[in-house]
């Protein structure tokens, strides 16, 4: 298959390049822009470079973007801005990135490769603060900050795109992914943060008490998703949560880190105002209905991911 992946050089494309080159016969293209708001590098590629071919662009470059959905048979979507603090400070980077850029995707493989899959990699926090116990895809959203709320702009893009013109679209919901070639930088995920000031022997420094609940996932696990999604014509045209079932207050997540890494220390600190605004709180999210579509289920444990990330950090073997 041709395999494009929009945004190949970040976190979870560099894992999906990874997953895409396991299968023969899988011919792969990154773009990314490597932006350096996103503090985005090729490094993580280098392992692989002589297996891929990668284009540096941006998702508003139109003329590029006619060129490479072309000849495509999927296109897994995971170019974003993920800060969700620099949302606030740069909303119209913001939205150029997270709106206008997935709209212009979407309209050059409407033009000119109706046949492709699109897979979009979304984000849980388009709901906001949870409302009961447990979120599912039936839940509101009322999004806290401007990340959060054009991200679940696009993915109404992508369903209307299915609906309206035929597309072939798929959008998964993914809640605090970890491991292998994250960001060590408090905007871009809390666990990849964490794991990066232990492994500096650095504090790790909780806001408030540490109880506010989240699900969590090894970025392996959810690489194999959407890798496997982008095929399953069941999936097409809607949005699914794709998390583990595993639940940890961050607290314990902090305290499983430092005992894996063996590094690093817990501290508390009072909430900063502005992360307060946009804190979420309690939230425990079900990712059944995806599972009881496709039977698939995360196989990675946090204290499993998090001795594997260690390992590949210490280079001591492969993810």
């Amino acid at each position: 298959m041709n395999i494009l992946i929009v945004g190949g050089a970040g976190f979870l494309g560099a894992n999906l390049v990874r997953r895409c080159l396991c299968d023969p016969g899988n011919r792969v293209t990154v773009l990314d822009s490597l932006d350096p708001h996103l503090h985005a590098g090729t490094e993580h590629l280098r392992a692989v470079w002589d297996r891929i071919r990668f284009v540096r662009g941006s998702m508003a470059d139109e003329p590029l973007i006619a060129e490479m959905v072309q000849n495509q048979d999927i296109i897994l979507n995971c170019a974003a801005q993920t800060s969700h603090p620099l949302s606030l400070q740069l909303p119209l980077f913001d939205a150029e990135i997270n709106c206008l850029g997935n709209l212009k995707l979407l309209e050059a493989v409407r033009l000119l490769n109706r046949n492709a899959v699109v897979a979009y990699a979304s984000s849980s926090t388009v709901i906001g603060k949870a409302m009961g116990d447990v979120v599912d895809e039936a839940h509101g959203e009322r999004p806290l900050d401007i990340y959060s709320a054009n991200k679940g702009v696009a993915e109404k893009y992508h369903r209307i795109y299915h609906r309206a013109h035929g597309l072939k679209t798929v959008v998964l919901r993914f809640a605090n992914l970890y491991g292998p070639y994250g960001k060590g930088y408090p905007e871009f995920g809390f666990v990849n943060y964490f794991i990066h000031l232990a492994c500096a022997d650095q504090p790790i420094q909780l806001f408030g008490s540490g109880s506010q609940t989240r699900n969590v996932m090894y970025v392996e696990d959810a690489a194999e998703i959407m890798y496997r999604a982008a095929q399953d014509p069941r999936l097409f045209g809607e949005t699914y949560f794709a998390v583990h079932d595993e639940h940890f207050t961050v607290a314990a997540i902090a305290e499983q880190i430092v005992r894996t890494f063996g590094r690093g220390r817990i501290t508390h600190v009072e909430w900063p105002e502005e992360r307060q605004r946009i804190e979420i709180e309690q939230v425990r999210i079900s990712g059944a209905r995806l599972r009881s579509i496709t039977g698939w289920a995360p196989g990675v444990s946090l204290a499993e991911g998090l001795e594997k990330t260690r390992r590949v950090m210490e280079g001591q073997a492969p993810s």
